[in-house]
């Protein structure tokens, strides 16, 4: 049988896996056959507003999105195969990790949903750290709890239910309250051992004087913890119509735990064993080394979270990296268009992130450039807000390939700071797999971030599918795992055995170059606090 024949089999008789993804600025589903090889993708563009001091997303854009991804999906299946979707084996939803949605006994959103974005729950953050002796990062979804209750908001004597946004969208459609072990460890810390939440950590924050004014307890609040290749329900028919309000979608479909962008960016990069690692760069940027034994100490930079699997991982997270480089490729392509010359994005980004490695062009710190790529307050470097700023001097190298250097650099700039905290602790990996859209143009993006990193950098042919295929293939594991077949040897025999991958070393030009901007990006920050000191938050719009 040819491709297209097994592929066409494979729709007519429902034996297909359906992931999708909820990012930062897209929402993406990706249709896959049995193997993992991607059938059909579709996906829907949207942005998080900032609204009373806080980024929010309407959960309106959250159907609207998951109904258009899907929409686009389903057209191009039938388009391409002359089928109409309508049975699909097993399927997973996977979000942005972390934030805060409320709900009380009704079901109704208590409050807007509170991002990983917001920079606002410093003091719960600290407090917590220090009761918990374990790091607690502000965009966790206990911080936030927390800081609503030291804030004495009035909601939260009625909330019933938090959860994440992978987590409520696998509520809606299956009916049930749970979420993958690896986006519940973003919400609260797990025990390695037991695979749930951390029961003295439970007892120790139920036993805070601000926490026991309120009738619920923690443990009951939080959604149940599920492990890769658990049953997590099944799609109901008031799922199925939400998800395909032309009612063609079978119900009954296998529903995978739902998973954080982390974990579907291990799952994507096979980066689920100890002493592997990925790192995924999009609007934030965040790389996982999964620990073969734990850190010395407890770090403000370092989180803990889990491996859709339950293993212990050490999670380097910076808020902001690709967006201002985006922005500033979509300037030039503006320019572009205004002089007839309208570039494809593959052409644009091309031509763009080559300069950046042209000689001639380019110098290896970024001819003396520095910038801030903040769009929202950065939690490693301490930045409260967000202000992207681009800063020289007169004697600067100023040219297209500084420029693209620069943002490059500055993307992985601040979590450099975390990575070398991981350094000093001596923790080891055998690889680091990168994913996500600055590594479609080949080499360039690689090439720094290795110089960036000062370790090789592995790039997999598969590097632009990303979360929502990671999310498939997790749904194809619950539905298709052989008795008690672990998720790695899953992975390694049924998903990435002929997968093509090209590897580079740090060249000592480009690694001694980004050390130098590292110097200039460090020794700079006060300007970025003095932005937001002279350019209040309320003038600041995405």
């Amino acid at each position: 049988m040819t491709a297209q024949q097994i592929q066409e089999k494979a729709i007519a008789t429902g034996q297909v896996a359906l992931g999708v993804e909820f990012g930062s600025t897209t929402i993406k589903a990706v249709l896959t056959t049995n193997s993992g090889l991607t059938i059909a993708s579709g996906s829907y563009d949207w942005t998080n507003n900032f609204q009373n001091g806080l980024w929010t997303y309407s959960l309106d854009d959250v159907w609207l999105g998951l109904q258009s991804a899907y929409r686009q999906l389903k057209a191009q299946v039938e388009s391409k195969y002359g089928l109409k979707l309508k049975k699909i084996k097993t399927m997973g939803f996977s979000a942005m990790m972390h934030g805060y949605l409320a709900f009380d006994n009704q079901d109704t959103l208590l409050v807007p949903f509170r991002t990983w974005r917001n920079a606002t729950t410093g003091r719960a953050s600290r407090e917590l750290t220090k009761l918990f002796g374990f790091n607690v990062p502000q965009r966790w979804s206990i911080a936030h709890l927390y800081q609503a209750i030291l804030d004495q908001e009035t909601h939260v004597k009625n909330i019933s239910y938090f959860t994440t946004l992978a987590g409520y969208v696998h509520w809606q459609l299956t009916g049930e309250k749970v979420l993958g072990v690896g986006d519940a460890s973003g919400m609260f810390p797990i025990d390695a051992d037991t695979g749930n939440y951390n029961q003295n950590m439970i007892d120790q924050f139920s036993h805070l004087k601000a926490v026991q004014q309120y009738q619920w307890q923690i443990q009951d609040i939080l959604p149940e913890p599920r492990h890769a290749g658990d049953m997590a329900g099944h799609l109901t028919a008031a799922g199925a119509k939400k998800l395909d309000p032309t009612g063609d979608l079978m119900t009954g479909v296998i529903v995978a735990p739902p998973e954080g962008d982390a974990g579907t960016g291990m799952v994507a990069t096979n980066s689920t064993q100890v002493r592997t690692g990925n790192i995924s760069v999009g609007t934030s940027i965040f790389s996982m080394i999964v620990l073969e034994k734990s850190l010395k100490h407890v770090y403000s930079n370092i989180d803990i979270v889990t491996t859709p699997t339950g293993l212990p991982v050490a999670m380097v997270h910076a808020n902001n990296s690709a967006s201002d480089l985006n922005a500033w490729s979509k300037l030039f392509a503006e320019f572009a268009g205004m002089i007839g010359q309208n570039l494809s994005n593959a052409a644009l980004y091309q031509t763009l992130f080559n300069a950046a490695l042209n000689d001639a062009d380019a110098d290896a710190d970024a001819g003396g450039l520095t910038g801030y790529g903040y769009y929202s307050g950065e939690n490693i470097t301490a930045v409260p807000e967000g202000r992207p700023l681009l800063v020289r001097q007169p004697d600067s190298h100023f040219t297209v390939g500084n420029l693209m250097r620069l943002h490059i650099f500055s993307a992985f700039g601040a979590i450099k700071i975390g990575m070398r905290i991981l350094a000093d602790e001596n923790v080891l990996t055998d690889n680091i797999v990168a994913q996500g859209g600055v590594f479609k143009t080949p080499i360039v993006a690689q090439k720094l971030l290795a110089a960036a990193l000062n370790t090789n950098i592995t790039v997999l042919a598969n590097a632009g599918e990303g979360g929502p295929w990671g999310m498939a293939i997790l749904a194809l594991y619950a539905a298709n795992k052989l008795g008690g077949q672990t998720l790695d040897d899953y992975l390694a025999k049924n998903i990435f055995a002929e997968t093509k991958a090209q590897t580079l070393a740090p060249e000592p030009r480009d690694v001694a170059g980004f050390e130098e901007f590292m110097t200039r990006y460090i020794d700079g920050l006060q300007i970025e606090l003095t932005a937001i000191k002279a350019l209040p938050s309320n003038q600041i719009k995405e």
